[in-house]
């Protein structure tokens, strides 16, 4: 979580006494006497966390209840105080449960929350003083370093290898164990496999019947092997999962204003190998905020995703609206959510991502996206839209996020196939985002016909160009950004947003791709793409960020960022630095061919 478990009282930052070494500091010795609590760890010079810990999960009310007399006998002192406790019950084979609470200046105690949920595992430094600082028990934020998630997600995969799950059923497990938890119960850890697992799928069925959405239970029910020792194996991985997601707190994320539980969800699906072997290649968190951002997506939208995965698109939407017109956002995900997915299996994980966040009655959908059209509709007094399997002449969609399955086979499904889809459904002047292959803007035959095509009737607003590892590890193809508004023909010479990404944020690291934590061109950008798609004039920078005409009499009609851009000023300093690497480099090969 961020803490230096090294003894505060050796030096070296250190903020972690362990049983043996808390007597070390005068003050808490004086409190203490001869007790010695499990760990005591420091969260200020003069402030305390105590945490006292015990073997089976039925002594958690005896560790919870040594920790608060531990911190009672501190806060004797006039010099330092407890202000934090813990109590841990449980051991590596049954999990463990955590209970927190925080001592108010006024002799109070009270549990710590999150979104009036309980936390559920440890506090981050930053958490910890936040709550003494403020004398406050209540979270104000549930953010986690994006290496303890993938730390998490990792352990999760393991668990579900060794128990022999297979890689396409681990994200169907892991929707059924994130629905179960939603009860402020916790199943029924000592029952036999049997009973245990059956606890789950219903605590799973409940939550979907719940949110009216029953028909995907049978997608993520889990189902024990027949073997009595493969039963017990399953189980216990099961419950292994269940307590590593209790401890990112994942309960009390839970519908939370900042995303922890989308994140995790993204990173399991990307490194636990779950998204390539159910086939779908997940949209960067990243990169469905910087697209629901620059389209201005707000509650008067009626926001489409017709081919939309586990439904990123679709919650960065969600989360927009959520944090920029909380008024409306009732309103904006019962009747303006609209998204569907052609495999069962991937629909369910979208269903469980939109429950999260607090509804699960939206219009995402298990189908085929090219035999149903979206048609007007007005729902309780609002502009709404209904799925109908024929062409309708109401439209409803004012904006599209999409992500079309890449590279398909099929002659009729190629990812063009799916735009033109989403533009049938959509309203003039409506505007359209879609992240597509670069080689669907340059390649000749039925691309280069649809470019003409979609030209005739449609404006080209951007096309964004991103590095070719943006889909790492699922899938290694350059991708753009395009943005079409519906139904206002191209101008000859109209002009069309050119922009070449090299940097969106993140490195390739130890075969992952994690945030570098610099500044970076995607954000520095992304208000001046906003600007333009919007009507606004922007700094264009050579070969970075330009305006330029489209040419419609060109016969090649390659509208890529490469075709457009003009060649980068030369740096100077730039040039120099580079000529004398090239240099030193010749010299040290001259020397190595001389040595030899």
């Amino acid at each position: 979580m961020g803490w230096n478990t090294r003894n505060p009282s050796k030096g070296n930052n250190g903020q972690v006494y362990t049983q043996q070494e808390c007597l070390d500091h005068p003050e808490l010795a004086a409190g203490l006497k001869r007790q010695r609590p499990e760990y005591v760890v420091k969260v200020h010079e003069d402030v305390f966390w105590i945490i006292e810990a015990k073997g089976t999960h039925e002594k958690i009310d005896d560790a919870y209840n040594e920790a608060l007399g531990y911190a009672k006998d501190v806060n004797k002192s006039k010099i330092v105080k407890a202000r934090l406790i813990t109590g841990v019950a449980g051991n590596d084979d049954d999990g463990y449960l955590v209970n927190t609470a925080f001592l108010h200046l006024d002799g109070r105690v009270s549990p710590v929350k999150y979104n009036n949920r309980k936390i559920t595992g440890f506090l981050s430094p930053d958490q910890a003083r936040y709550l003494s600082d403020n004398d406050t028990a209540d979270l104000n934020e549930l953010v986690t370093n994006e290496i303890l998630l993938l730390s998490i997600a990792e352990s999760i995969n393991e668990e579900l290898h060794k128990a022999s799950i297979n890689k396409d059923l681990r994200a169907t497990v892991m929707s059924a164990v994130l629905l179960s938890m939603v009860s402020d119960t916790l199943p029924n850890f000592n029952g036999s496999p049997d009973v245990f697992i059956k606890d789950i799928n219903n605590r799973a069925e409940d939550v979907l019947i719940t949110h009216a959405k029953r028909e995907f239970a049978e997608y993520i029910e889990l189902r024990l092997p027949q073997e009595e020792a493969a039963k017990n194996k399953y189980k216990a991985a099961v419950v292994r999962v269940f307590f590593l997601l209790r401890k990112i707190n994942i309960k009390a994320a839970m519908d939370g204003s900042h995303d922890l539980l989308g994140k995790f969800y993204e990173v399991f699906l990307k490194y636990g190998n779950g998204a390539k072997d159910i086939g779908i290649v997940l949209t960067p968190r990243h990169i469905t905020e910087f697209s629901a951002e620059i389209l201005d997506i707000k509650a008067s939208d009626l926001v489409y995703d017709p081919a939309c995965g586990t439904g990123g698109f679709l919650v960065a939407a969600y989360d927009r609206v959520r944090r920029n017109e909380p008024a409306k956002v009732e309103m904006f995900k019962k009747h303006r959510i609209f998204g569907v997915e052609q495999q069962a299996n991937v629909a369910a994980l979208a269903i469980v991502n939109m429950i999260f966040r607090g509804d699960g009655k939206n219009n995402i959908i298990n189908g085929d996206c090219l035999s149903i059209n979206l048609n007007r509709k007005i729902r309780n007094g609002e502009a709404s839209a209904e799925y109908q399997n024929h062409t309708g002449d109401r439209k409803a969609v004012s904006k599209v996020l999409m992500n079309p399955p890449f590279a398909l086979k099929r002659d009729d499904e190629q990812e063009f196939t799916f735009i033109d889809h989403a533009l049938d459904q959509m309203l003039d002047e409506g505007l359209l985002l879609t992240v597509v292959p670069v080689s669907v803007m340059y390649a000749s035959g039925r691309e280069l016909e649809w470019r003409k095509h979609l030209l005739a009737q449609n404006t080209l607003l951007a096309v964004i160009g991103f590095p070719n590892d943006l889909f790492y590890p699922q899938a290694s193809v350059e991708p753009v950004i395009v943005v079409i508004r519906k139904g206002v023909p191209h101008e000859q010479n109209g002009k069309c947003l050119f922009v070449r990404i090299s940097d969106d944020g993140f490195i390739k690291l130890k075969k992952r791709r994690l945030p570098h934590g610099r500044p970076y061109q995607l954000d520095a950008l992304q208000g001046s793409i906003f600007k333009f798609i919007h009507g606004g004039v922007l700094p264009e920078v050579d070969g970075l960020i330009q305006t330029k005409p489209v040419d419609l009499t060109d016969p090649h009609l390659e509208l890529i960022p490469q075709q457009y851009l003009d060649n980068a000023k030369l740096d100077s300093d730039e040039l120099r630095r580079s000529l004398s690497t090239i240099q030193s480099e010749l010299v040290f090969q001259e020397i190595r061919r001389g040595l030899n």
